[in-house]
């Protein structure tokens, strides 16, 4: 069993960004291998003797899962942070293990409510796996890369996408696998509603053409600075390539929006050369054009904050979006855990947060909204931008550096959660990146213009920005997360609800 269980580990990461370069398209999410290994745990959860059996087996599932979805923080510990491999190796190791927990928890809690009432164990475990996914991305501030719900971009459950999101999807996806799993000793009702739900996807038109409208065209230009790393904040390497690079490819776009990295700028604005700042702003006003460009902002006594600033030739002054949702470790330090952030030599170690839903940058009768890095891993906090729709985004800008982690699947990984925040809102991406991916990405999740990886280029292309609510974005920016809550914790309870009433039958006071 115990080998078929950490074959569905792996076949769980690798369906989230397919990493290698054979048999499928690398980078490709896998909707039908994110079943099998669903359906690989729920098997064997089945053979499971006890609680405890249950616990050891889930466990086992997410702490190997998703060790191999994100072994690549190993690079930006070691690599970049200069912490020793043995110790960077058991970080990501207790890291997935401490989050394995969650679903541990719901493993062995799933274990006695079959045991109780055996005919709704499919619809409790999808119940129970959801709620681990949800603290897993919502508690001591989230960290949910790599949810199964990333695996269905295609295939029968992308169509529930911009009606449930993510960890909806991610929901019918479990019971699908336990149903599987389940196979002839499962209820005849849950074989029916599986096929039901797949014909329903096939026969329903795309959710995409029916909840957005097109709101016009932007020209833009991306770019891409390929700056290495280990360079990127020394003065006399990467500063100055960065300084030097991007201020010429600002000033040689033609395009009505040009898109600069997080960083690219990597100094604050009263350590850029003279002129450097007003130049910048006076050549877009000039011209008619829009740039938005990632630089750090902030002085000792106000603090520092990881910023976009937004030159738009509409706007007297200049814009700024101010990252919420910081990077541990990365952009702020825990509790207890300075000792850990000092064992690496990474800069920019500790900034301020910005509100969560800050408003977008008015352009060309378009509303960009930037945000930075894995922010984009939020949706539930991207939705409360649109709690009023005639202020809501037209397109999203995500500005991103993630050099850190090289030359991996975190690229393709990144890509794909775009991918699905384009779907929940049926709204355009442009990612500007340091090393990739740097893509222009429709409102039904398909890259339509995308730049070579690790390669120092400019991306040219063209975005058909959307207007109008999906319902994802409607509730999401309403309750945020707490339908989902309350339905996997109804659902969790109604398993119980006929075990309950066949007690009192038998055992009446």
């Amino acid at each position: 069993m115990w080998p078929l269980l950490f074959l569905a580990a792996l076949c769980h990461a690798a369906s989230i960004a397919w990493p290698f370069q054979f048999g499928f398209e690398s980078g490709q999410s896998l909707w039908a291998l994110q079943w099998l290994s669903m359906a690989g745990l729920g098997f064997a959860l089945l053979k499971a003797h006890t609680a405890r059996h249950a616990f050891a087996i889930g466990q086992g599932f997410a702490t190997l899962a998703l060790s191999a979805t994100f072994w690549w923080l190993f690079v930006a510990m070691h690599t970049y942070g200069g912490l020793p491999a043995v110790l960077a190796v058991v970080s990501v190791v207790a890291l997935a293990a401490a989050l394995g927990l969650y679903y541990a928890l719901a493993c062995a809690l799933w274990w006695r409510l079959a045991q109780k009432n055996p005919r709704y164990a499919g619809l409790a475990f999808a119940a129970l796996w959801t709620i681990a996914e949800l603290a897993r991305g919502t508690w001591l501030t989230g960290f949910g890369w790599g949810a199964g719900g990333y695996a269905h971009l295609e295939g029968p459950l992308a169509f529930y996408i911009p009606w449930l999101g993510v960890y909806g999807v991610g929901a019918l996806s479990a019971w699908a696998g336990m149903a599987l799993a389940q196979g002839k000793n499962g209820p005849r009702w849950q074989g029916a509603a599986l096929v039901l739900l797949v014909l329903i996807s096939v026969v329903i038109p795309h959710a995409s053409e029916r909840f957005s409208r097109s709101n016009g065209e932007l020209s833009v230009t991306v770019l891409q600075g390929n700056i290495a790393q280990n360079e990127k904040f020394e003065a006399r390497t990467g500063i100055a390539q960065s300084l030097e690079w991007y201020r010429q490819s600002l000033f040689n776009a033609k395009t009505q929006l040009v898109v600069a990295p997080e960083t690219a700028l990597p100094v604050l604005p009263q350590q850029l050369p003279p002129q450097y700042w007003n130049d910048l702003r006076t050549h877009f006003q000039r011209n008619g054009q829009a740039a938005l460009v990632g630089i750090p902002l902030g002085d000792n006594t106000l603090g520092y904050s990881n910023s976009v600033v937004g030159f738009l030739s509409e706007s007297k002054v200049v814009l700024r979006y101010d990252k919420h949702h910081l990077v541990p470790f990365g952009e702020f330090i825990p509790p207890l855990f300075r000792w850990f952030t000092e064992l690496m030599h990474i800069p920019l170690g500790d900034f301020k947060r910005g509100a969560v839903a800050q408003a977008p940058f008015a352009f060309a009768g378009q509303r960009l909204a930037p945000h930075i890095c894995y922010e984009d891993l939020f949706g539930e906090e991207l939705a409360q931008r649109f709690t009023e729709p005639t202020s809501s985004p037209t397109v999203f800008v995500n500005l991103s550096n993630i050099a850190w982690f090289g030359d991996t699947v975190a690229i393709d990984q990144h890509l794909n959660i775009a991918r699905m925040r384009a779907l929940e809102f049926e709204r355009p991406f442009v990612r500007a990146t340091n090393t990739g991916a740097t893509v222009v990405i429709d409102h039904r999740g398909q890259v339509t213009h995308s730049a070579p990886r690790l390669t120092q280029t400019v991306l040219v292309g063209q975005v058909n920005a959307r207007e109008g609510l999906t319902p994802y974005a409607w509730w999401a920016s309403r309750f945020g997360l707490l339908p989902l809550w309350l339905i996997c914790l109804a659902l969790a309870l109604f398993s119980l609800a006929p075990f309950a009433l066949s007690s009192r039958v038998a055992h009446p006071k």
